[in-house]
Order: structure tokens, then sequence, then C-alpha cells
């Protein structure tokens, strides 16, 4: 990642010398909070509900968080000059977990190239909640060595990332972005995705291609499927902040088409994206 602005606690910083005490339990024990955000020439996308999922995570951790409207200006100001970026805002408990104060970094980046299309492994993931009830469920925290590891795997067998099946055979997420699927019915189609009950993360991009597809009469629904229910889909779609909807071509040995569904579930999500940003929502 080559960052273009770095803040630390407030502080504008060098990138190329910007740094954190060793100790910082965000780093020794990932212990912390985060969020990743696009901006177009420097307004934020869903800012607002970036910052409630924040808090939300915080919470669960029991992290006190800087002042709301201080990390929404931060935010701004490391989009500022970038015409399409990258925000991220991660936030650690500091030198003591216990004690705090908590450390803020908010960082700015070109936004990388988009892909055309991207090809799956299905990986098991047993540390998933998977539906079950916890303490830090939906929570979006800096603890991601699990999910990684499973973009490892894919690529180490040839292909670009992962798709995420729980303990009960159910698909449930990327790694790092929402799945999605098209299924043909009678004279329509139905875009298909893994319902919340299954214990995903609250993806923001995924609220917004929900609202996105109401728009345009694109008709969604949410399911508990296992890998064998894609035998009956026709195209496969991932979404998220970095790759708004993207055609996915092959999750493990099934293939799929770079069809006109996922293009028009992506136009949708472009055209809202572009109206909120031009609006500064």
């Amino acid at each position: 990642m080559a960052f273009s602005r770095v803040f630390i606690d407030g502080v504008d910083t060098d990138p190329a010398v910007a740094a954190i005490p060793v100790g910082d339990v965000g780093f020794v024990r990932g212990y912390g909070v985060f969020e990743v955000i696009k901006a177009i020439d420097g307004v934020c996308f869903r800012l607002p509900d970036h910052l409630d999922r924040l808090a939300r995570s915080a919470s669960m951790l029991g992290m006190d968080l800087p002042d709301r409207e201080e990390i929404g200006t931060l935010a701004t100001k490391a989009a500022d000059g970038i015409d399409q970026a990258i925000v991220r805002i991660l936030v650690s408990a500091g030198d003591d977990p216990w004690e705090g104060p908590s450390r803020m970094i908010v960082t700015g980046e070109v936004a990388p190239a988009q892909v055309s299309s991207l090809r799956l492994l299905p990986v098991p993931a047993p540390w998933h909640s998977d539906g079950a009830e916890w303490a830090l469920l939906r929570g979006k925290t800096l603890s991601y060595a699990n999910n990684f590891a499973s973009i490892r795997q894919a690529k180490l067998a040839g292909f670009d990332d992962a798709v995420l099946i729980g303990r009960s055979g159910r698909i449930l997420e990327g790694p790092t972005f929402t799945v999605g699927w098209v299924v043909e019915e009678g004279d329509g189609i139905i875009y298909e995705t893994p319902a919340m009950t299954t214990g995903i993360l609250d993806s923001i991009t995924r609220g917004a291609v929900f609202d996105a597809a109401r728009e345009a009469e694109l008709t969604i629904r949410e399911v508990e499927v296992r890998l064998d229910h894609l035998d009956v889909a026709t195209e496969f779609y991932a979404l998220s902040t970095l790759r708004d909807v993207v055609s996915v071509t092959a999750v493990g040995e099934r293939e799929f088409t770079k069809g006109p569904a996922t293009q028009r579930l992506r136009a949708a999500l472009l055209d809202l994206m572009d109206r909120e940003l031009t609006t500064g929502r």
C-alpha cells in the first residue's frame, strides 16, 4: 500500500516515516477495529454508515473512539486531492488494552485498478460464526489472519481469491467482500446473496447494492444455501468497497459467464454512488 496521507492521532504525518510503537496492542494482539471507505473527488461514500459500524465494532471491544466529527473530518482530509481514493480508519486499543487511550490512524491512498473478473476457490472456514451468536458477531476487527490465510490458500491453488464455506456447508462470504449469484425463475432473474442470519459482515456496499437494486427494480433475495445450489446459478459476483460489483468466472470447478445481469447490478450501484457523492450524502 502506498499511502498518500497518514494521520496518527490527528497529526498529519509524512507517510515515509509514519510509525506507531511496537507495543501497540493492535499490532501485538490484533485488538482493534477498522473501516475501509471509497472516496471520489474528496467525498467519502456513505461515511455516516461507516462511522456507525466503526462505533458498533469499538463498543464490542470496550474501546473508546475519538469524537465522531473528528474522525469524519480526518477521513475527508485523507481523501483530499485524490480523484479516486481508498480511506482507511484503524483504531487500536493503544499501548494498554485495559486503560487506553486508543490510538487512531487514518490513511488515504489511490484506489487500485479495478479487475474485470475473479476466480474464487471455496475454502472451509471453521472460524466463521456461520450463524452462531457470539460477542464479536459482525464486528469489523483488525484480526484478519484467518481470512488472509484463506486468500493465500486460494492463490497457491491458482485462484484470485476465496469464498468462505461454513461448518454447515453454507456459502458465507469472501474474506474481504460479499458474494452473490443470479438464478432464473420463470421469465425473470433473481439476485441471490447469503442472508445476514449466516453471520456475515454487515457490508456497507451490500446495503448500497440493495438500495440500488430496489431503485432499478431488480429483485434481490437473501438465502441460506450450500455450495451445490450454484448448479442452478447462471452468474456469480462479488461486491466490496474496493471492487464495487465484479463478475466471478469460476467458483472452484464451476464456471460462470461475465453476464449482463451482473453488469446491470454494477451499473445500478455506480449510478447510486454518483448521485450520492454529488450531493455529498
